[in-house]
């Protein structure tokens, strides 16, 4: 029984909508969805009508955006199963005013290079809570000015280092909260909190303090980054601190880095049993 816990739609950063997704999982005999839209909980109670007609179970979730204080590297934390889900609505609120702000910010300043229109990007982010890079991209291949969503003319505006929009980019980090504010939310509203894709942002050696600290709940072992090396050490962790392990996709369709489907990475039936029976009490 397939068991996809990482998906996007267009209310973050994907290229499909909700209905789309879900209608793909079934085509793709993934019988457990998890939409993890970032830092909105908007998808809901649509995915959970459309889940029972297409016969694809979905998992209440979210993927919050978070920071590594210590480090100073940015950290996503995935929430599963919330009891009480409106008490993540305030960090998620916050969450997405921050990325718009931001959004609106790289799109002014990609405009000041290339003359296109502020309407030609909003028409990929209409449905989003946020502007991301990929819809500005999207809206520049439509211009012509690339034939790719991620390569040279990506690097030239959000290089991190050097590129057009660097100062920007780095301001994104001034908006998220510390990742041990976003497990404490979790737990208090009666979630279960995952380390999304540990080898993305590198952040190993913080999984394996929260554990310690007994401030997180798993980590996502199966994903299209994470190679056999690195899942091998999320597995090992896991079973020392009796962690949940997860795996998906973290499909977003046309806006992925390389082509990936629905159900590529899926969650053991053993440790998807663990989501599904969560049932705790909400600080």
């Amino acid at each position: 029984m397939k068991a996809d816990l990482h998906c996007h739609t267009t209310i973050s950063d994907g290229s499909l909508g909700i209905s789309d997704v879900i209608r793909q999982a079934d085509r793709n005999d993934v019988r457990y969805l998890a939409i993890t839209d970032h830092d909105s909980l908007a998808s809901l109670s649509r995915s959970s009508v459309l889940g029972k007609r297409y016969n694809v179970n979905v998992i209440p979730a979210v993927e919050f955006s978070a920071i590594d204080t210590e480090r100073g590297r940015k950290v996503h934390i995935m929430c599963y199963n919330p009891q009480k889900p409106d008490r993540l609505e305030g960090l998620c609120q916050r969450n997405s005013e921050g990325r718009m702000k931001l959004g609106k910010s790289l799109a002014m300043k990609v405009l000041e290079e290339y003359p296109i229109t502020l309407e030609s990007i909003l028409r990929y982010s209409a449905g989003s809570k946020a502007i991301y890079k990929c819809h500005i991209m999207h809206a520049l291949m439509d211009y012509g000015y690339t034939t790719e969503l991620y390569g040279s003319v990506y690097d030239y505006l959000f290089d991190v280092d050097d590129g057009l929009c660097a100062e920007q980019v780095r301001q994104e980090a001034d908006f998220y909260p510390d990742v041990r504010f976003v497990t404490t939310l979790i737990r208090a509203s009666g979630g279960l909190s995952i380390m999304a894709h540990p080898k993305v942002f590198d952040s190993f050696d913080l999984l394996e303090e929260l554990a310690e600290e007994g401030a997180i709940d798993g980590a996502e072992a199966y994903h299209p980054g994470a190679g056999k090396g690195f899942t091998n050490q999320v597995l090992q962790l896991a079973e020392h601190y009796n962690l949940i392990t997860t795996g998906g996709s973290d499909f977003h369709g046309f806006y992925n880095h390389y082509a990936i489907q629905i159900g590529s990475c899926f969650t053991a039936e053993d440790q998807l049993n663990r989501i599904i029976n969560h049932k705790v009490k909400a600080e």
